[in-house]
């Protein structure tokens, strides 16, 4: 993968779309590159009970289920969302039923679904790139400029899941991957609380992400619900905080694939934080 340093941009506006594009396509080759080799098909990987054939028939399920709400958005329809709480357990469902492809018949697919998708963002205009509102299947509507972020998540962190299943415990992400996905997170993490852990909590804490790509933001957790802004100041009044030597650390940690960072601070406030968010 490119070490090439990319400038830190917002990816949801349009400004911001360039640098989407190609971080996007560079992830997408590199994701192709590692589910194309024979000998990786049948590895399992970091997502529980996938193997990267898997990974495959996800990316073939997400991205079809996008082109229906695509078309269903041109015609002036609303879609339907299934909500998050929903969202591990379908997508896995989904995934598993495409290891009735073949090896070929599934990358075959899974190419041409990914190159529609590319043409689709790419032939967005600046206005329809925050405007243009598509309904994610579980998410609900967003700008169809999402979707080239959406497709970072995927083809950013799932070659982690593939080389960590091939033994590389120490894998990482790119950083300006990371970096356009981090925005996303703090959006998400609104609506993935899980109501036992958060019931009668009530607290402060801080989150530092270092690194170009970073920042600070105070996150406050009160009556079951998670917000956050950023934060000027060094955490005055917070119950605890979360430090990330970089961007990739955190987004990986949002994605839950290990607890990341440093924390200091309130020994249960700690732990809550930990348990705070369910899967999707």
């Amino acid at each position: 993968m490119s070490t090439a340093v990319i400038t830190p941009v917002n990816p949801m506006s349009a400004e911001g779309k360039d640098t989407v594009m190609a971080v996007m396509r560079r992830d997408r080759e590199n994701f192709t590159r590692l589910v194309s080799d024979p000998k990786n098909w049948n590895v399992d990987t970091r997502c529980t009970g996938w193997e990267t054939r898997d990974l495959v028939g996800h990316m073939i399920d997400v991205m079809e289920g996008y082109f229906k709400n695509w078309d269903a958005a041109r015609a002036g329809k609303e879609g339907t969302a299934l909500g998050l709480p929903v969202m591990g357990e379908t997508l896995n469902d989904h995934a598993l039923e495409f290891r009735k492809l073949s090896r070929d018949e599934a990358l075959e697919r899974f190419k041409k679904d990914a190159q529609k998708l590319d043409k689709m963002l790419a032939e967005l205009t600046p206005e329809e790139w925050t405007s243009f509102m598509v309904y994610h299947p579980f998410a609900g509507p967003v700008p169809a400029g999402f979707y080239g972020t959406f497709q970072i998540m995927d083809y950013g962190v799932h070659p982690y899941d593939i080389e960590y299943g091939l033994g590389d415990k120490l894998a990482t992400i790119d950083e300006a991957t990371a970096g356009l996905i981090l925005p996303f997170a703090f959006v998400f993490w609104q609506y993935t609380v899980d109501e036992k852990t958060a019931k009668g909590q009530d607290f402060a804490y801080g989150i530092q992400v270092d690194g170009p790509w970073g920042g600070k933001w105070r996150a406050t957790v009160k009556d079951g619900k998670w917000s956050a802004e950023p934060e000027s100041g060094n955490f005055k009044g917070c119950d605890a905080l979360i430090h990330f030597n970089n961007a990739a650390d955190a987004v990986l940690t949002f994605f839950q694939r290990f607890p990341g960072g440093s924390a200091r601070g309130d020994e249960e406030v700690i732990k809550a934080i930990r348990q705070l968010h369910f899967r999707f």
